[in-house]
């Protein structure tokens, strides 16, 4: 996302109530998944005792109405002997689900869907369940803002973090489980309807079109995204990744700068940014290895209601706001890519490790500040630093900064500051090599601070407790090294 003390480590991989197979192995019967993953902000968050492996997602979407219908098959591994599990679930109408074809039974608990399968499934057993639903997703509003499944005025625009999927589909709703996603969009047609990942086809039947897309590599719940409306879609083949972007056609209605009327229009700075998509992946992958996707490309939309970009894997979405202008516009492009290793590939094992998605990504962006000749690091580093240690910016520690300041300025700036005063005590070659290993060793991998700190005392040969102590886990301003 990019906006204008003690490590807590999250195991990786999907917890169950202790003893919970043992014991279902001597009663020759199974146990219930844990109701949440395990994660300390969000303890409700994403469910144990299975695996996603794939959702297959079949939308229809009504604009006239905000009725959002669909079915989902999310087939699943048992990581235990399973007698009941839950998804991740909010507001909308369950018409039916089965698992494995079989009716099965379920109720709702809050946010929490419990499902009790007729038959309890196996620790290793592969299985599918099938939930038709149908409503009007609600929109999100909590102290990051507005966020989630918003209706505009000619479609929907599904975008946030990091509570969303549940908000649309049944999903197993955390980082720790990804998954690789198929999803077929139906509209009116005359609309479009774009995803993530790799664009199939297109089917016209009647008065509505399907868009059907398909994302391969696995990817966090949060990251699926979805945009309906007049859109214009160009792609295009560069570096062996293929980019599809697609721009609200108002855009180009609107001025960059109100100011300016005879100015560029957001539209135009919006082009030209996406433009460079091709040469800042080059750039990122000079530092973190090769793009890790096989597509790209961004989303741009003219509603009011977006007031931040979010990483969504190979698809970005991004407010207008962002192109006032071309530097900006840029920057917010540069953010958002250089997630897609630092966020999306490189997936949060818990959400107080939020600083190695934004931290990370704040500091690509200072280093593109100062390849375009704008300012350097060091300039940037020092107008942070200046901030007077009375300010609150201090008392938030990025490393472990809570639920309410996810998305703090401390954790995107504190956070680059960090990288960057490990860069001013380990040297320019071993701090590259750090994020470059980072980012090649821990691929596919869920990752937590801990692991980050390891790997910069491997490399560079130092002792770095001290440092990422004073920078990460100290709610008040460091001293200089």
């Amino acid at each position: 996302m990019w906006r204008s003390v003690t490590v807590v480590a999250v195991t990786a991989g999907l917890l169950a109530p202790t003893g919970g197979t043992a014991l279902a192995r001597a009663q020759g019967g199974g146990s219930p998944g844990a109701a949440g993953i395990g994660d300390p902000y969000y303890p409700l968050d994403g469910n144990g005792g299975y695996d996603v492996q794939n959702y297959d997602l079949d939308l229809r979407y009504d604009p006239a109405t905000d009725v959002l219908s669909g079915q989902a098959a999310v087939r699943a591994r048992a990581t235990q002997d399973l007698s009941r599990f839950d998804l991740d679930l909010q507001g909308l109408k369950i018409a039916s689900l089965t698992v494995d074809g079989r009716p099965a039974a379920y109720r709702r608990d809050g946010g929490e869907l419990v499902v009790t399968p007729r038959a309890s499934l196996h620790e290793g057993a592969t299985f599918v369940v099938t939930v038709a639903y149908a409503g009007s997703p609600r929109t999100i509003h909590d102290v990051f803002g507005a966020s989630g499944f918003f209706h505009t005025d000619d479609g929907a625009l599904v975008v946030g973090e990091p509570d969303v999927a549940a908000t649309w589909f049944p999903a197993n709703d955390h980082p720790l489980d990804p998954a690789s996603f198929d999803v077929s969009i139906t509209v009116p047609s005359g609309l479009e309807a774009i995803s993530n990942g790799v664009l199939l086809d297109q089917r016209r039947h009647g008065d509505w079109t399907t868009w059907n897309w398909q994302a391969r590599e696995p990817m966090a719940t949060y990251l699926l995204g979805m945009a309906i409306g007049q859109f214009d879609i160009r792609s295009h083949s560069a570096g062996g990744i293929r980019f599809w972007n697609a721009l609200d056609p108002d855009l180009f209605r609107m001025s960059a700068d109100p100011g300016d009327p005879y100015g560029p229009t957001v539209g135009a700075v919006a082009t030209g940014s996406l433009a460079r998509q091709p040469e800042i992946v080059r750039w990122l992958a000079g530092l973190a290895g090769p793009y890790p996707f096989s597509a790209a490309g961004g989303i741009v939309d003219d509603f009011a209601g977006l007031e931040f970009a979010l990483e969504n894997q190979t698809r970005p979405i991004y407010p207008s706001s962002s192109f006032s202008d071309p530097l900006d516009g840029d920057l917010v492009i540069v953010h958002e890519l250089a997630h897609q290793w630092f966020g999306d590939d490189l997936r949060l094992a818990g959400w107080q490790h939020i600083w190695l998605n934004e931290g990370f990504a704040t500091y690509v962006e200072w280093l593109w500040q100062e390849r375009e000749g704008v300012r350097t690091v060091r300039e940037t580093f020092d107008s942070f630093y200046a901030t007077p240690a009375r300010d609150a910016f201090w008392t938030v520690a990025p490393g472990d900064p809570g639920p309410d300041e996810l998305f703090g300025d401390a954790v995107y700036y504190r956070g680059a500051m960090t990288l960057h005063a490990l860069r001013q005590a380990v040297g320019d070659r071993a701090f590259f090599a750090i994020l470059r290993r980072w980012a090649s060793s821990q691929a596919g991998d869920s990752v937590t601070s801990a692991e980050f700190i390891a790997l910069s005392e491997r490399i560079s040969g130092r002792q770095l407790d001290a440092l990422f102590q004073r920078w990460l886990f100290t709610p008040s301003k460091p001293a200089r090294a």
